[in-house]
């Protein structure tokens, strides 16, 4: 596994690092909040033995369980061998005495006395002016000093003066961006990762498969993209050693849902450095952007923070499904994966315009005209 040294800390991370917001759910079960605990340890711990030195998770994750099982799974000495990373949810901050209550309540069910990482959770327009004032800058130094974290940094999800106006504000151990072969202009972006990286911010990426999209069966004329290069990879390989090569990056986040995804991806990163692309692969990668760009139909990627829509809608199903239609050239698929949100009466006909989730969308989607286009298509 490789290891990145991150210039501010002088710390080192492993460049491949586990998200668990897709962590393994019981037989048969579609609610995230129903993990299966014994595959999910099982793979995070196969990870850690396999190199893995950073685990990232939320509290919101997989409906509030994803902490509770990442702190069982790091029991048995594994605690000491990684870097935990978890996040304070800044939306469910309503006074500055919930700073410390979340972060203890974070901390029992981690099962732990510190996380070494504690990010500020989606900062965006409206949620960073709102902690900011309420002394969460004070709190962060606060917490640091008393040892419940080790370093402070935030995720974002807005645009590009935000994001330098978020990192000038504080001396930031970190920050995490959205980055992938398609999102290079997108929120913070390659010129946020230059900023923050000029100012020895560590810079971890998340989203790397845009939600799993660059996971999925890869359209005829993408493919044959990738199969004129010397050296045959996949496109899930592409996209990790695209971001691999860029050595601001310190780690990749990658949400594995299965053993065959963490085998495979361990795989990858043993054998990623900066330079592992050459320029004529890099002007590759600039194709297949081109050619995905123009088969998106709704750049959604699955974080779930519309989630519960109040009709119950499931928002980043039917826009998976929608795109999936799209992007890899498979409408049958998007209308299979459709059918069965209509059967279990979470398509997009529930929707009654309330208007909730798009005060919520840190990718600023006009979600209910999306939805509109999305059941016009598959339905």
């Amino acid at each position: 596994m490789e290891m990145r040294q991150w210039e501010q800390s002088g710390l080192k991370t492993s460049i491949f690092g586990i998200g668990c917001m897709r962590l393994p759910l019981q037989a048969g079960q579609t609610d995230s909040a129903r993990i299966d605990e014994a595959k999910a340890i099982r793979m995070i711990r196969a990870g850690i033995d396999g190199g893995v030195t950073y685990i990232d998770t939320a509290y919101p994750y997989h409906g509030g369980n994803s902490e509770l099982v990442v702190g069982k799974a790091l029991q048995d000495g594994y605690r000491e061998r990684v870097f935990l990373a978890t996040k304070l949810p800044v939306w469910e901050v309503k006074s500055a005495d919930d700073f410390d209550r979340l972060l203890n309540q974070q901390l029992e069910k981690l099962q732990t006395d510190h996380v070494d990482f504690y990010l500020l959770h989606a900062l965006h327009q409206g949620t960073w002016g709102k902690v900011r004032d309420l002394g969460v800058l004070e709190f962060l130094d606060r917490a640091k000093a008393d040892g419940r974290i080790r370093y402070a940094a935030f995720s974002f999800h807005d645009q590009l003066p935000l994001f330098k106006e978020i990192i000038d504000s504080y001396a930031w151990d970190m920050c995490q961006i959205q980055l992938n072969i398609l999102d290079v202009d997108y929120q913070a972006g390659l010129a946020g990762l230059e900023y923050a990286a000029a100012r020895g911010i560590g810079v971890v990426v998340m989203e790397p498969l845009r939600g799993g999209a660059l996971a999925a069966h890869v359209p005829a004329d993408i493919q044959a993209v990738w199969d004129e290069a010397s050296e045959q990879r996949s496109g899930v390989d592409w996209a990790f050693r695209w971001l691999a090569n860029r050595p601001e990056v310190k780690v990749i986040l990658s949400g594995v849902s299965t053993m065959e995804q963490l085998e495979d991806n361990l795989r990858i990163f043993a054998d990623t450095k900066p330079g592992c692309l050459t320029a004529e692969d890099e002007a590759r990668v600039d194709r297949v952007r081109a050619l995905y760009q123009s088969k998106i139909q709704v750049d959604c990627t699955g974080c779930e923070y519309c989630l519960p829509c109040p009709s119950g809608v499931a928002i980043p199903a039917v826009f998976r499904a929608y795109n999936q239609a799209f992007m890899i050239e498979d409408l049958a698929s998007g209308q299979s994966s459709y059918a069965w949100l209509v059967k279990n009466h979470e398509d997009a006909s529930l929707c009654v315009e309330c208007g909730a989730c798009e005060q919520v969308c840190p990718q600023h989607i006009p979600i209910i005209a999306k939805l509109k286009d999305a059941h016009t298509y598959l339905g």
